[in-house]
């Protein structure tokens, strides 16, 4: 893993923005060049998946298992600028459990939504249900890699209702007509990250724009919950490095180390105590 990663670690300002709104913006994540190569790679995608799953044309694609779909993708995994605030949040005993790419093209002209609030959601859904607790855990984070241009509102903007990682319930308006007084548009450029809570509400946006939306999301969670996604990732085995490894779903002792992993089980945490000594490891 790349050692420059220790400049990017969560700043104090930036904790208190996560714990407190349950999200944060990384401006600048990815170079230009990156954001947009892997624009081209979310573009060939659509395309190829558009027809093999029979979506309409004007209708968002969400495809998940995705980090294994192009290699473009893999070096989001552990990317120096975003990986250790998510280590930071979350610790070392971590795997990635969830990607996906969604590509919201612009709606048609004569669009009329059926009501005019979003689709305001929590993410890992039966844990909301299964787990008790008020609020209930965090469990994972998102990091979302935007590769188009979402610095207006109405591109389909991911929407946030800052603080409401802490309620299990979201309270709307009587009037239907109208959405939560809270929420709020993020606008980011081409390659800006965005981390979030996964207890956050939020929510898509209505892509109003000539700009289709294309964005990447990479869920980080402990190693002990069950992928969401198939991952597939086979191929990318061999050639990865420990750390990689790791955070897709190796484990060299069988299981998940409920308790006490093995060092070979977690080498994230053996990384990070070398370079920063066992006082200044999370957990």
């Amino acid at each position: 893993m790349d050692d420059t990663c220790l400049q990017h670690r969560l700043t104090d300002d930036e904790r208190i923005q996560f714990d407190e709104e349950g999200f944060l913006v990384v401006k600048d994540a990815l170079p230009q060049s990156m954001a947009n190569d892997l624009a081209k790679a979310s573009d060939r995608i659509a395309v190829e998946y558009r027809e093999k799953l029979a979506i309409k044309d004007g209708h968002p694609l969400n495809l998940l298992d995705v980090i294994g779909k192009d290699d473009g993708f893999l070096p989001l995994l552990d990317w120096p600028k975003t990986f250790m605030k998510v280590v930071d949040v979350l610790g070392w005993h971590i795997q990635l459990y969830h990607s996906h790419l969604i590509v919201t093209p612009p709606l048609p002209a004569d669009y009329e939504p059926t009501s005019a609030r979003l689709g305001w959601h929590q993410d890992s859904g039966r844990l909301n249900i299964d787990l008790e607790g008020e609020p209930r855990p965090r469990i994972s984070l998102k990091v979302g890699f935007f590769f188009s241009d979402v610095s207006s509102p109405e591109r389909g903007n991911f929407h946030v209702i800052p603080g409401s990682h802490r309620s299990n319930r979201l309270t709307l308006p009587d009037d239907d007509t109208i959405d939560h007084p809270d929420a709020i548009p993020v606008v980011v450029d081409p390659g800006d990250a965005v981390f979030f809570d996964r207890r956050l509400w939020h929510a898509a946006g209505r892509n109003r724009s000539e700009v289709t939306r294309k964005v990447l999301f990479l869920g980080y969670s402990y190693r002990w919950l069950k992928p969401r996604d198939d991952m597939t990732v086979d191929r990318y085995m061999a050639d990865a490095d420990p750390i990689r490894r790791q955070l897709l779903g190796a484990s060299p002792n069988g299981g998940f180390g409920f308790t006490s992993p093995a060092d070979e089980d977690v080498p994230l945490k053996t990384w990070l105590v070398d370079r920063l000594g066992a006082d200044g490891v999370v957990r």
